[in-house]
């Protein structure tokens, strides 16, 4: 069972979301980085919030983030993690921190686009599962 922070990207091939949550689910830090400094960023928040974990996305691109990580990490901290319907739950949390305004609440939820990217959201739901389900995550050896 993981007792430590755990550091979760939702891998792309420009942007990569990255979100620290604590063991209990509180979010630490959300942020999104380019991807060619994904390995970089992950290192540097991981030692930063001592977190005992990285969650990878197991979708778009998660091989080449993969393997920038890995060039950082040993593998053995490092779990995919299944990110099926992640993009469309982060719109809805981010509209759950963010309520729309007076005229965009008037549209269907489903037809509201946050006004910014929302990889970090989707990095925070990644967390969420992996501290949800450990049994069914696999760990990456390097």
């Amino acid at each position: 069972m993981n007792s430590g922070p755990v550091v979760a990207v939702d891998p792309g091939s420009a942007k990569c979301g990255i979100a620290v949550l604590a063991a209990d689910g509180q979010v630490l830090h959300r942020d999104i980085v380019a991807a060619e400094t994904i390995g970089e960023a992950v290192d540097v928040i991981a030692e930063t919030h001592e977190a005992t974990h990285i969650a990878v996305g197991s979708g778009t691109a998660c091989g080449a983030v993969m393997e920038s990580i890995l060039v950082f990490r040993d593998g053995s901290d490092i779990t995919e993690v299944s990110e099926a319907h992640t993009t469309l739950q982060a719109r809805g949390r981010y509209w759950q921190d963010n309520p729309p305004g007076c005229l965009l609440s008037l549209l269907p939820a489903g037809m509201r686009i946050p006004p910014r990217p929302i990889d970090d959201y989707a990095a925070v739901l990644i967390a969420e599962r992996f501290l949800a389900t450990p049994d069914d995550n696999k760990s990456i050896k390097s």
